[in-house]
């Protein structure tokens, strides 16, 4: 059995429910600043979609999908520290695109207690089709890339991890590829440390058979019994996508369940971003189309006896201040407030940064914390993270000063 250990990108891709009364509001107490707009002539990178982590010392890491120093310009590491005085400084820790090296990488990092970093490019590599990297502090500075795994060298394997990874308590990765696997949906893989420094992947599980879901994107999480939970873009009953469990069992393999198959329409479909559970173990997420005004929908998910109930907490509107297609996940405040980032939308078409409340009779209220505008950034693709003090940071791939991206706080 494995030990829970939660950790979270592919950009939009593109049971009918009721939809709760939710009122959308514009909240004038907030505050965003650009922390960083990416800059194609300085080489540290363009486009950020992944989100951020802060490490114990209260650094955050982050990934460009292109730009750097490298030959090809496709894609970076990054660091921002905070000053003493105030403000943070940048540092690129790697630029993709030289030999064997990835490219493109669309999710997040993760680190280790040694303050390693680990991820996934999603294309190249060794045979072309991805890879997972691990990046280590040199003692005298910088950084020294190491590729854990490249994908398509051989039947079966994966192509194109598209996400971050996540670890369990005994150091094995787990992600996702967005194709390939037996029947070349993609899959879900573990890589498993050895003793002399290599690494072994496995491949957990293969979707594209029989109505089980296609192209999974976001990030996996645990749940405490060490099941893993995710959802994929497509695929499923309706080739609309799905939520679904996989499961270990003693024999090895891993075994699928389809918690929820969106119907399409208003029922929601394509999901995106990462899912999240709440203390009494219902799970939370978006879908980037569909919902009653077919611009995207938050979810929840319920178990009940025999199954699982989805509830639509709030559909997005293209009128007024709401934002629209949200393709990052939500997370927790320690209220049971939810918080997320829409691609579009908004007073200036530019997508949001948005609260939703729980109120009394079990509805939901909206309220719009930012509204994104060309210079402070554009078409947020990630989740959000919240420091210690409450404030929150995320990217947008466009806008800021370069309109090649920035890295935000908002705060309260």
């Amino acid at each position: 059995m494995r030990s829970k250990k939660l950790s979270i990108g592919l950009t939009a891709v593109l049971a009918t429910f009721a939809a709760l009364f939710v009122t959308a509001t514009q909240a004038a107490a907030q505050t965003e600043t650009v922390l960083h707009s990416f800059d194609s002539a300085s080489k540290d990178g363009n486009n950020p979609c992944g989100s951020l982590i802060f490490d114990s010392a209260g650094n955050l890491y982050g990934t460009t999908v292109t730009g750097g120093a490298a030959a090809r310009a496709d894609g970076t590491v990054y660091e921002f520290s905070p000053n003493a005085g105030g403000g943070w400084t940048e540092k690129g820790l790697h630029s993709f695109g030289n030999g064997n090296d990835g490219i493109f990488p669309y999710g997040n990092v993760i680190v280790d207690s040694a303050g390693n970093l680990y991820g996934t490019a999603s294309t190249l590599g060794a045979y072309g089709y991805g890879m997972v990297y691990e990046l280590t502090p040199r003692a005298g500075g910088g950084w020294t890339e190491k590729g854990l795994h490249s994908f398509g060298d051989g039947f079966g394997d994966g192509r194109y991890p598209m996400a971050g990874l996540i670890f369990d308590s005994a150091g094995n990765l787990y992600g996702m590829t967005n194709e390939g696997g037996v029947y070349s949906f993609g899959t879900v893989f573990e890589l498993t440390p050895n003793a002399g420094g290599s690494w072994t992947e496995k491949v957990l599980y293969s979707f594209g058979h029989d109505n089980d879901g296609s192209q999974p994107v976001g990030d996996l999480i645990f749940d405490a019994a060490g099941n893993l939970y995710g959802v994929t873009a497509f695929g499923g009953a309706h080739k609309t996508g799905i939520v679904f469990e996989l499961t270990p069992t003693t024999s090895g393999p891993w075994t699928e369940s389809v918690l929820h198959d969106f119907e399409g329409g208003t029922d929601g479909y394509a999901p995106v971003g990462s899912l999240i559970f709440d203390a009494a173990g219902n799970l939370y997420g978006v879908t980037n189309r569909g919902g009653d005004n077919y611009q995207g929908r938050v979810f929840q998910l319920s178990p009940i006896a025999g199954g699982w109930t989805e509830t639509a907490l709030h559909d997005f509107d293209a009128g007024g201040v709401d934002g629209t297609y949200p393709e990052g996940g939500v997370i927790f405040d320690t209220s049971g407030n939810l918080y997320g980032t829409t691609s579009s939308g908004g007073v200036h078409g530019d997508g949001i940064v948005y609260e939703l409340s729980p109120v009394a009779g079990g509805n939901w209220t909206e309220t719009v914390l930012h509204a994104f505008h060309g210079a402070d950034g554009t078409g947020s693709c990630s989740g959000l993270i919240f420091d210690g003090s409450g404030n929150l940071y995320g990217t947008t791939r466009y806008g800021g000063g370069n309109n090649s991206g920035t890295v935000f706080e908002i705060t309260p």
